[in-house]
This record gives C-alpha cells, structure tokens and sequence, in this order.
C-alpha cells in the first residue's frame, strides 16, 4: 500500500486544533528570519541553542507558538 503524503495548509487555514499554532521548521525560520538550515542545526548541536520542538517523524518537526514566543522573551537583551 502506498501512503500519500498531504502537505499541511497554510497556518493562516489551518482549522485542526492539533496543528494550528504549531508551525513548522520553514515557517520558524520565516518568523525568526534565520535559514531554515539554521533551524535544524540548533535541532542537531548539544545543547540544542533553538527553541524546544517536538519531533512528530523524522521527516516532521514542529514548534508551539506559545514555546516560541517565550524562546525569544528569554533571549530579549535591554542595553539599559
């Protein structure tokens, strides 16, 4: 049997609950305007230096937009 792979929609149409809010690597480098090669070697190096991700397959990983807005609060720097 020969699995079909369909592609997520865009978060923006997304209805399902499960996977509204939890972009994908592309998209979090689009929001954090990094290379999404940059996005998976922080997967990769130990400590992972990204933000925390769940890795549903090997070929699928995504974050919270929750994890990810308190990623990038604790990486705030204020030059007082």
């Amino acid at each position: 049997m020969r699995q079909v792979h369909t592609p997520l929609p865009p978060l923006g149409k997304c209805k399902s609950p499960v996977v509204h809010g939890w972009p994908g690597t592309e998209e979090v480098a689009a929001l954090l305007k990094v290379d999404p090669s940059t996005i998976r070697r922080w997967r990769t190096a130990r400590p992972p230096p990204g933000p925390p991700f769940v890795r549903l397959t090997s070929r699928l990983t995504l974050y919270s937009v929750h994890d990810l807005e308190h990623w990038v609060t604790q990486h705030r720097i204020d030059p007082k």
